[in-house]
């Protein structure tokens, strides 16, 4: 029994004070990624989060979808999805929960913060003050959680502000921005003007459900009444609902930051209005059985507070994919602008414009230039407004904040501050940590150096050999266009042939394209064009291009649209191959091609995209020479995803037993094995609402062991799904051999790899 008498002065809370290595305000997809990167990495980390639970706004408070580079698989930006830890996690809820259940998302980032023993999760705690030991250095934070009465005192060597709206930044003093540059600053043609406004604002979602029986509904007395005040309303209809319905959006005006709670109180107005509308107007009558399972109590917060860093990246930074000796992350969202008055205003809720692949984010974004311990995370980091359009999404974030997350890391390491990370040797080092973590820098290889894999004589029991994918797909009408990326040698002339099944005789016309930009994936060049004289009925086809690659890269063999043709598709996938299709996604403002307005500083181009499968089969075609795609030598030359090639080894269908084996010259003392697979990386793994046709993606080894060359065994697993399989060995292993055997993946599909790496 606890007795206290009165006291004449206030009491104070309880209160822990800490101490670690690294402290991440912000539990949002960034922050727990900075945190998860740093603790593997070995230093200490308390991770502070103002919410019961992990994921901002992909948690089942907000419930967004979590997207990048991929942008609903409707962008030219081929093999992007985010790597390292997002690409873990999302891999990880395709394989528990492909149907996406936000709740089911919430338990994955738990398991993954509370599995790491360096980190101290702090939940329901909210950090509002900041102490300094100088003007330019941040020694404690302090929060509150009010779910338990205690008040924590962090300090810290280092921190990260991933908190969106920069909490510790503001309170630190340091420089940061708030709403759109002027054109003349930047020379950022894309800049918005006062009329469209220069904030995002808020959205919440809203999840209806079928309950079999009719449902009546009784709108409260906030909601809106009047539904022609949301001038876009005739696009509402009873079948969408969740994220589907981002641009029920408000706060674009007002203060995003201390007026959040009025923003919150507007939505819920419009949101209980719109279902009003759906269930009451009587223009829905399938809405009968439906219910309101499910309201957001807290609205999705897209702009705030932008610090400012080493290095602010622009508009002309991503449409220009500029080259930054710092790359640590990447982004391919497109630019995508909101008119600040959202659902009130009768423009369209977004203006979307894609650059032609994806774009380097530089490490001095993420640094603050006024305090030297900050890190910046998430969408605080330096940006502009029409850059931010881009580099706000939340799996750009995320890959981002593993970028802080190892850079911390390195810096309590080498006892340096985060500028110093911008060295030569340290940014370097910096860049094969990330690397070696699945980062995928866009043209940055993992050191042959460092990977004992490397001096090792590599064989193989068989190299799919591409001459031809079997014609047993269905037929596909070319009522758009569609073309097989190939990934092509230089100076060779191919033939190519294919089958056609032509409802009135007619001519296809079939073209040889590239991109500009080596590396990259809009077929923007136009190397040749042949046109191909069809007759009535089934037939083969056989031609080539007089034109030859001038080097090595993807290249697009090209059938344009005609309606009289159909061509023939296979069932057979690979890694590193993909058909497209010019097609449209106007979730992300694919029309087939772009075509922005004159002097914005955007690009003109046509989408060539992939279908999610089941769809989006290979065509059916016969190559001569027979592509050498899948040699052994591609499992360590440093790329963990096809770029300019497959890079990855396969094996030859009816190899029975495909395995690899390494072997020195002399016995080597192994640690760690870590073996890169294919998880698909065009596949935009959507968190929510989505629902995705596979648990395990077809290309991933599944089944597989490691021997030593004595034979013994030294790794199995049988239920693999995870991209990256990092085997730590429990004592050094000394051997001069290592064989690594798969079991086969049926009939349609090869077993491959892209990288061993031994250390």
């Amino acid at each position: 029994m606890l007795v206290q008498d009165f006291s004449q002065v206030t009491r104070g809370n309880k209160t822990i004070s800490t101490k670690s290595d690294l402290v991440v305000i912000g539990g949002g997809l960034a922050g727990l990624c900075c945190a998860i990167a740093a603790a593997r990495d070995g230093i200490t980390v308390t991770l502070v989060q103002d919410r019961p639970v992990l994921g901002g706004n992909a948690s089942s408070e907000v419930r967004l979808w979590t997207l990048g580079a991929t942008s609903h698989m409707g962008n030219n930006n081929r093999w992007s999805r985010e790597g390292g830890i997002i690409d873990e996690i999302l891999v990880e809820n395709m394989y528990r929960n492909k149907e996406g259940n936000t709740l089911i998302f919430d338990t994955i980032l738990l398991e993954k913060v509370v599995n790491e023993k360096n980190i101290t999760l702090l939940l329901n705690t909210a950090v509002y003050d900041v102490k300094k030991s100088d003007p330019t250095t941040i020694s404690q934070v302090v929060g509150f959680c009010s779910q338990n009465s205690t008040t924590y005192e962090l300090n810290a060597d280092l921190f990260c502000d991933a908190s969106g709206d920069g909490i510790v930044g503001f309170q630190a003093g340091a420089a940061f921005r708030m709403g759109a540059e002027t054109v003349e600053e930047f020379g950022e043609k894309f800049a918005p003007d006062i009329a469209y406004g220069e904030l995002l604002g808020h959205t919440i979602y809203f999840y209806s459900k079928n309950v079999g029986v009719p449902v009546k509904y009784v709108a409260p007395e906030f909601a809106l009444k009047d539904i022609t005040k949301i001038p876009r309303y005739k696009v509402l209809n009873d079948k969408d609902f969740g994220c589907r319905l981002w641009w029920l959006e408000y706060g674009g005006r007002r203060d995003t930051i201390h007026e959040s709670e009025d923003i919150k109180w507007e939505l819920w107005k419009v949101v209980y209005g719109v279902w009003d509308y759906i269930k009451n107007s009587g223009a829905f009558p399938d809405s009968e059985n439906l219910t309101l399972e499910w309201v957001g109590t807290i609205p999705g917060k897209r702009e705030s507070r932008r610090f400012e860093g080493l290095y602010m990246i622009k508009q002309q930074d991503l449409v220009e994919q500029a080259q930054f000796d710092d790359a640590v992350s990447f982004g391919g969202w497109a630019v995508d602008l909101h008119p600040s008055d959202g659902v009130y205003d009768s423009k369209p809720g977004c203006t979307q414009y894609h650059s032609k692949g994806i774009y380097q984010i530089p490490l001095s974004t993420m640094i603050s230039k006024n305090i030297t311990n900050l890190f910046l995370g998430g969408r605080v980091i330096s940006a502009t407004h029409v850059a931010f359009g881009s580099t706000r999404v939340m799996a750009t974030t995320a890959l981002s904040g593993q970028a802080v997350g190892f850079g911390a890391a390195q810096c309590i390491k080498n006892k340096i501050l985060p500028a110093q990370l911008l060295e030569q040797n340290q940014i370097k080092e910096l860049q094969q940590t990330l690397s070696i973590n699945g980062q995928s820098i866009p043209g940055i290889a993992i050191d042959k150096a460092a990977n004992l894999a490397s001096i090792s004589k590599i064989t193989t029991s068989s190299n799919f050999k591409l001459d031809s994918l079997k014609p047993n797909g269905d037929w596909f009408n070319l009522t758009t266009g569609v073309a097989q990326i190939l990934p092509l040698e230089a100076n060779t002339k191919y033939n190519y042939t294919f089958s056609f099944s032509v409802y009135q005789a007619t001519t296809v016309k079939v073209e040889l394209r590239i991109c500009e930009n080596t590396g990259h994936y809009t077929p923007d060049v136009i190397l040749e064009s042949k046109s191909i004289e069809l007759v009535e009925g089934e037939q083969e086809i056989q031609f080539a291009f007089d034109t030859v690659l001038s080097k090595k890269q993807y290249a697009f063999i090209t059938f344009l649209s005609n309606e009289s043709v159909s061509i023939r598709r296979s069932e057979q996938r690979s890694t590193g191959l993909i058909s497209v299709f010019n097609g449209v996604n106007k979730a992300v403002n694919n029309n087939g091609k772009q075509v922005p307005p004159d002097n914005i500083g955007i690009d003109a181009f046509e989408f060539w995209i992939p279908q999610r499968r089941p769809n989006g089969e290979n065509l059916a075609f016969s190559i001569s020479p027979a592509l050498e795609l899948y040699d052994g030598a591609n499992l360590c030359n440093g790329f963990v995803r096809p770029y300019i090639g497959t890079n990855a080894w396969a094996a030859d269908l009816n190899d029975a037993k495909p395995e690899v084996t390494l072997e020195w010259n002399a016995t080597k003392e192994i640690n760690s094995i870590k073996l890169f697979f294919d998880t698909d990386y065009d596949h935009a793994m959507e968190s929510s609402l989505m629902g995705h046709p596979e648990s395990v993606m077809p290309f991933c080894a599944k089944s597989y062991t490691i021997s030593d060359g004595n034979g013994n065994l030294v790794y199995e697993t049988k239920a693999n799904h995870q991209t990256i399989n990092s085997i730590v060995l429990p004592n050094t292993l000394k051997t001069n051999k290592l064989t690594i055997e798969f079991e086969p993946q049926g009939s349609n599909v090869p077993v491959s790899v892209f990288e061993v790496f031994i250390a």
